[in-house]
């Protein structure tokens, strides 16, 4: 991002999707967004990062295993996405 682009606002919500996020921003997006959804109360989510190679897949869990206020996490039910989404559980 250049220096003088603002910020893009994403309102938060239970559900995100990762689809419109680029490949080497996820990590940073999904800690970011993990931290305001605990800010705001939120305590069950849907990632929605698709099913391809899995590559954002292990991104997104990855962050979930180190963070803190994340109780559990897994698929999501094969009608909310299966594999290509993860369900998370927040404290």
């Amino acid at each position: 991002m250049a220096d003088d682009e603002e910020p893009i606002r994403i309102p938060i919500t239970d559900i995100f999707d990762l689809h419109t996020v680029r490949p080497q921003e996820v990590e940073g997006v999904v800690e970011a967004y993990l931290e305001e959804a605990n800010r705001l109360g939120l305590k069950a989510l849907r990632i929605i990062h698709g099913r391809g190679i899995g590559v954002q897949r292990r991104i997104v869990r990855a962050v979930l295993a180190r963070t803190p206020y994340v109780a559990a996490y897994g698929d999501a039910p094969e009608e909310a996405g299966g594999w290509g989404a993860t369900i998370v559980t927040l404290r």
